[in-house]
Order: C-alpha cells, then structure tokens, then sequence
C-alpha cells in the first residue's frame, strides 16, 4: 500500500499573469514561484537569472579579515599549516579546497581527518598533541571547530595558532581561536547564513589567493562547494541555489582527475548532472569512505593526479558504497521487520530500535529510511564498537517533535548526547533502552495530524496540460532539494484503462482516462505498490485486469524523458483513491 500522506494546496496569492509576462515564463511556473516565497520582483529574477555577481562580499564575515592575514603572515614566514576537518562529504570538499588552495599558494600544508569511530565529531585533544608533536604551527579546521573549546584550548597551551573556519550554530560563545569564521556568530553581518563548511573554505580561499595576488579562476572549486552544500543538506535558495547550479554545470567537465575517475565509475561522465547525482550517487561514496574505511582516502581522490591510479581509487570507493549500500539495505529490512512484528506503531510514537549487527556508522541512514516509511521520529541503535555493554544511537525526526529537546527530557537514562531538533546522536548502556523508549514515548505528546505527513501541491493541473515546453520551463527550476523541492501537481478522477510493467514489476506506465474523455499517461516507480492497492479498492484478491477497477487521483512531477527523443512525462509521486463519483473517503 502507499504511503499515507495528507494533500494540502498551496493557497499563496498574487498576480500570476503579470509575474509570467514580466519574466516570460508560463503562469504555472509563476505560481510555483510564489509558492516557493518569491513574492518579489527583485527575488524573482534573482532565482531564475541570478549569477556569481549576486553572492555577497567575503568580507562580509567576520573574522576574515583576521583569518586572512594570519595566514599570509604563516604563508611568509614559511610555518607548517594543519587543516582538520569532518569526516563527512562537507568536511572532505572543505579540506580538498583549503588544502589544494594552500599548496598552490606555496604554503608548507598538511591535513587531518578525525577517525568516526575512534575520535567522533570534530578536532579533539588527540589530533591537536599529534599535530604538535608534528611540529605544525597553524592549526585550520573547517566543516568544525566551533564548539572544539577542549582541544583548541590545548592547542594554545601548546602554543600553536588556531583558525576555525565552521558553519555549524553558535551555542555556548566562541572557542578561543585566533580567529573565527562563521556566519552564526554574534554580530556577523553576513547577510545568508545557511552555507556549509565547503563554501566558508571557499571563501576564504578566495580572499586569500586574492591578497597574495594570485586570484583564482572564476569556476575553481565550484564543482566541490556545489557537492558540500547538497551533501550537507543547505536549503538549495539564495546563494547556495546560484553556486550548486554553477557547481554542477564546472562538474560535467572538471579538470580533477579523481573526480571526474569517481563519474566515470558512477556512469555518470558525459550526463546532464543534477543534485539528485551529487547527494545520492557521488556524495554517498565519498561518505562510504568516512564510514566504513577512512574520509583520508576519498581526499586522497582528490588530490589524485594519476589517471590510473585515481580509476583505481575510485573503483574502491565504488564498492565500498556498494557494501555500504547492502548493509544498509540489510539493516532497514532488520529494523521494518522489528517495527511490523512487534507492532511498534500501534504502540509507540517515537520509534527506538537496536538493529543487531549494523555498522554503527549506518544507524542514521537507516533511522532515516524508517522515518521515511512510517513517518515516526526513530533512533536506530547499534553495539558499540569499543564497550559491548554501550549502545550508540542515532535519531532522525519529523518537523513536529525536537529530538533534541526529546533526548534532554530523558537524559538521565542517556550517558551522553547531542544534535539538532532534526537529527541527533547517543550512547547508552544497553540496560537503558528501555527506560528510554518509555520516557521519550511518555513525554513525547504527538497528536496523531502531527504524525500525518503534510504533501503541499502547487497547482491542480491535468496531465493533459503537460508538454515539453512547460518541462523546459520547469527544469529551470533546478537545482532541487532542501528548501527548493519539485514542483508537485495533481488531477483527479483517473479512470485506470491499463498498465504496463518493466524492470520486474517495480516501473511502469499507467494508461489514464480522465473525466473529460481524455486519454493520457503516466510513469511510476513504484508500480507494485500501486497495483497491490488497486487491487484492494476494487475488493478482488486476484485482479489480473486491472482496468476500470478503480478511479485514482496522482499527484506527479514534470520532467524530461531524453531515451531516444525529447519529450516531457509525468512522474507519479503520490496516489490515492479518488473520491470522484463514488462518495468513498480517499485512502
């Protein structure tokens, strides 16, 4: 059966016509626009037309200014520079920009990666000694660093300068740096705050290839920004939607060998790219290596000159992530089959499962594949590598429930914790588990609207309307993500004339009859599960002939289909019973 999801319309108002013939586009995309919050000219023509010109000074941040010039007086006096980043996709574009950058400009520069499992989140005391008994004067961090008090202020015991370059909220006041760039500290005047780590690099990089007078090209790192600021989840508006589009554009013809050896692998050289390419073909391998092996190696990628070697490399990294992605595929199936035998739902509000034997490193992915399923805030916990008596866990939520505040509630079952409302992570004796569900599920106080999912349309409008004008329009709208999704559309009423299946079953065409006798069609990816709900609105246990069973209304997405000629499809996102002509209430 599909997944339940309550359809709501978007019900913004403006002049829909006068927006279309200002900006020549058609009135469909006009109100997509001001449904994505676009309600002014000037916003309007910056999604559509803005540039690289549009993006705010560098300036503009503070502690660049600062950051800037302690680095070119590192840079003159010829002092060992260590850049520390994150392990994940954001952290190893930062560190690939800074460091690559860096050398360029002659600097005596070398990097560091926390280990995930050995060392968490984040420079810690360890890398700092390390890198002190390295001999390394200027420590660097970016994708981190901002809550790194601990260990920073060990590295000026020590000594030792320190830069952080970060992206992530300020909570608790500043470390004590040298300097400090980041956009949510108190009285930064950068104007858009939600950038990642990849792209504070970027910016200082460029500032300070500027002051030494070797300025960079216009597309340098642009392809790696673009992969950080999608990997990282950053809403795809404002300047992160001009830099990911450009970005993706450098891409399709980047000079660096291991990149462009990672598309190859992906089949993925030569093709139109997209975010959907980076944030879940080429970001999941990078991620795979900070996961299952270590961020160092898909660095080194990066910096691979090589092509044969850089082909190899990117080959290992291929297959990690496809270990990666059978685990993980292993490990929802474990936690589903947990969840529906022991009826957790019926039960619970927030889902918290121990999946036995999952990597530790994959309990996000998979608590975010079963909040997808059934929409419950879930933490997905697994063994501790280093104490079988601990479990770590690692939650993701659903708009309505902060997980954080949820896990602070109950922490005195929690040995530690940390996190966002959205996404958070522990560790536990095992003892507690428990305790833990019960008082999390107990304080929790979901009403059952706030664990519907709300699915917003854009406009209601037949799919006879659709042609590859329109696509074209909307394929404008790209790049699509987080703050910026797809549009969504919706008819109702859809008499089923027939269906044709591919790829076992789980792709297909619908043949579609709507109410004023037109016939048209549309594509699904998830055609088992449409047939298996046809075939129980129309009340038969076999149904070979499903046609006329049953009336449906489809919500889809516009896109281009280029398989032997250009021509626009319709892609069903959500489905329901139709309660046209019949008076039964939609499923």
């Amino acid at each position: 059966m599909s997944r339940e999801v309550e359809w709501r319309l978007h019900t913004k108002r403006a002049d829909f016509n006068e927006i279309a013939e200002r900006l020549g586009i058609s009135p469909v995309m006009a109100r997509v626009l001001v449904n994505r919050g676009l309600d002014t000219p000037e916003a309007q023509e910056e999604y559509l037309y803005g540039t690289l010109s549009c993006i705010p000074d560098e300036l503009l941040l503070k502690g660049m200014k600062e950051a800037v010039e302690i680095l070119q007086e590192k840079l003159r006096e010829g002092k060992p520079i260590r850049i520390i980043s994150d392990y994940d996709v954001d952290g190893v574009t930062s560190n690939y920009i800074l460091y690559d950058g860096l050398k360029a400009l002659g600097a005596d520069v070398s990097y560091d990666i926390p280990d995930r499992i050995r060392d968490g989140y984040g420079m810690n005391v360890r890398l700092v000694e390390e890198a002190h008994a390295d001999g390394v004067d200027t420590l660097l961090t970016c994708d981190n660093g901002i809550t790194a008090f601990e260990s920073i202020a060990r590295a000026k015991e020590l000594g030792m300068t320190v830069v952080v370059t970060d992206h992530h909220q300020v909570k608790e006041g500043l470390p004590a740096a040298d300097a400090v760039v980041n956009p949510w500290q108190p009285l930064c005047p950068y104007p858009f705050k939600t950038i990642c780590g990849a792209e504070v690099a970027y910016k200082l990089m460029k500032k300070l290839a500027e002051a030494e007078g070797k300025p960079l090209s216009s597309e340098k790192y642009l392809e790696f920004v673009a992969l950080g600021t999608v990997c990282d989840v950053m809403p795809l508006n404002g300047e992160n939607r001009i830099l990911v589009r450009e970005g993706l554009r450098v891409m399709e013809h980047t000079e660096n060998v291991g990149l462009r050896a990672l598309l190859e692998a992906e089949e993925l050289l030569g093709n139109t790219l997209t975010a959907y390419h980076l944030g879940f073909r080429i970001g999941p391998c990078i991620n795979s290596e900070g996961r299952l092996n270590s961020a160092k190696d898909a660095l080194k990628l990066f910096l691979c000159e090589d092509p044969g070697e850089a082909a190899a490399l990117a080959a290992e990294t291929k297959h990690l992530n496809d270990e990666r992605k059978n685990a993980t595929l292993s490990g929802t199936a474990c936690a589903i089959q947990i969840v529906e035998e022991e009826r957790l739902c019926d039960r619970d509000q927030i889902l918290l499962i121990q999946v036995p034997g999952l990597h530790e490193s994959l309990a996000g992915i998979v608590a975010g594949k079963v909040r997808e399923r059934y929409y419950r805030p879930t933490v997905i916990f697994t063994e501790s590598a280093e104490d079988p008596e601990m479990l770590k866990g690692s939650g993701r939520s659903i708009e309505a429930y902060n997980m954080f505040e949820g896990m602070k509630s109950a922490e005195s079952h929690i040995d530690h914790f940390g996190g966002h409302p959205m996404a958070a992570g522990l560790t536990i004796r095992k003892e507690e588990l428990e305790p833990l569900r019960r008082q999390m599920n107990e304080e929790a106080g979901l009403t059952g609207d706030q664990l519907t999912e709300k699915i917003f349309i854009d406009v209601p409008m037949p799919l006879s309307y659709v042609n590859l004008t329109l696509a074209e329009q909307l394929a404008q709208l790209e790049p699509f993500g987080t703050g910026n999704p797809k549009p969504l559309f919706a008819e109702r009423g859809l008499a089923v004339e027939g269906v044709k299946t591919f790829a076992g079953g789980k792709v297909g065409f619908l043949t579609l009859r709507n109410e004023r006798g037109e016939r048209v069609f549309a594509k699904s990816f998830d055609m088992e599960s449409l047939i298996e709900s046809i075939k129980v609105w129309s009340e038969h246990a076999e149904c070979d002939k499903i046609e006329k069973c049953v009336k449906l209304d489809i919500m889809y997405r516009v896109s281009i289909d280029t398989y032997r000629d250009r021509k626009a499809e319709c892609i069903v996102e959500h489905f329901r019973r139709s309660t046209v002509d019949d008076g039964k209430e939609s499923s």
